[in-house]
C-alpha cells in the first residue's frame, strides 16, 4: 500500500534547516560555518546584512544553503518576519541556536549602571531569546512532523559572575530558567531544549581577555581562551542527536580558565 506524505515529510531526512542568530560574528558565525558544511540549511540572522553575507561566504562549496536575513531580536516584528521567511523559504524548521547576545559596558559598577544599558542587555540577550524561541517552538509545534530542537547560548556568567557584569549575568542566569521551562514544555510535541555554556571562546568579543581582565580578587590578569571551532562542533553535536537524545546542559570552556574556583 502506498502512503502520500506531505512536502514537509518529504523534506525530513534529506537538508536539516536552521536559524542561528547572531551569525555575522564570533560563536554565531563558527556555528553557521560548521552546520553550513554539514550540509544544513541555515538561516543567518543578524542586524547587518554585510557581515551575514560574509559568513555565507566562509562556508565551503558543495554544503548547504545559506538565507542572510537581517533581523534585531529584541524586535518582535523582526523576529516575526525572520521566521516567516524560514518557513517561507524551506518549509520547516529542526533547529534554532539563539545566539544572539551583547556583553552590554563592560566594567561598569552596578552603582553606574544606566538604566537604558541595563535594558538594552535584557533585551537582546534574555528577551531576544524568548522572542525566538517562541517563534521557533510555534512552528515546530505545527510542522509535520512535529518537532524540533532549541539550543540557547547561555554562559559561564550563567552559573559564576564576573565582576561589575550585573546586566549580562542576571539574564545568563534567567536563560538557564528559560531552558528548563521550553525543555519541559516541549516534551508532548518533539521539541527538545538545551543549553551551551561557553568560557573563554577567541572571538572579537573576547580578545581583550589575553592580555588582561579583571578578577574576582581586584586584580587584573591575562585569562587563556580557547578555538571557537571546538564550540561550534559541539553545538553541531547537540543539533544531531535524535530527538529521542537531548544534552541538556554542556559546558565548553577553555582548560585553565579561572571558572571552577572562580573568586
Amino acid at each position: 500500500m502506498n502512503t502520500v506524505r506531505t512536502a514537509d515529510e518529504e523534506n525530513v531526512g534529506a537538508q536539516k534547516v536552521a536559524v542561528v542568530t547572531g551569525a555575522g560574528s564570533g560563536i554565531g558565525r563558527a556555528v553557521a560555518v560548521e552546520l553550513l558544511a554539514a550540509g544544513w540549511s541555515v538561516t543567518l540572522a543578524g542586524r547587518r546584512v554585510e557581515t551575514l553575507e560574509e559568513t555565507a561566504s566562509q562556508a565551503p562549496e558543495g554544503g548547504g544553503t545559506a538565507l542572510p536575513v537581517r533581523a534585531d531580536v529584541s524586535r518582535p516584528e523582526d523576529v516575526a518576519a525572520l521566521f516567516d521567511a524560514v518557513r517561507d523559504r524551506f518549509g520547516r524548521l529542526d533547529l534554532l541556536f539563539n545566539n544572539a547576545g551583547t556583553f552590554g559596558p563592560g566594567g561598569v559598577p552596578v552603582e553606574e549602571l544606566p538604566y537604558e544599558a541595563w535594558r538594552h542587555v535584557v533585551d537582546t540577550n534574555l528577551n531576544g531569546a524568548f522572542l525566538c524561541a517562541q517563534a521557533a517552538y510555534r512552528q515546530m509545534k505545527e510542522q509535520r512532523p512535529q518537532g524540533g530542537r532549541i539550543i540557547n547560548n547561555g554562559s559561564i556568567s550563567a552559573h559564576t559572575p564576573r565582576p561589575h557584569s550585573v546586566a549580562y549575568t542576571a539574564t545568563k542566569h534567567a536563560l538557564t530558567g528559560l531552558t528548563k521551562s521550553l525543555s519541559l514544555d516541549g516534551r508532548p510535541y518533539g521539541i527538545a531544549v538545551g543549553q551551551i555554556d561557553i568560557g573563554n571562546a577567541a572571538t572579537d568579543m573576547t580578545a581583550g581577555m589575553q592580555t588582561g581582565a579583571l578578577q574576582a580578587n581586584g586584580e587584573t590578569a591575562p585569562e587563556p581562551v580557547m578555538d571557537v571551532a571546538d564550540v561550534a562542533r559541539t553545538v553541531r553535536h547537540m543539533a544531531e542527536l535524535p530527538l529521542e537524545a537531548n544534552v541538556q546542559f554542556a559546558t565548553v570552556m577553555a582548560t585553565a580558565m579561572p571558572y571552577v574556583g572562580r573568586g
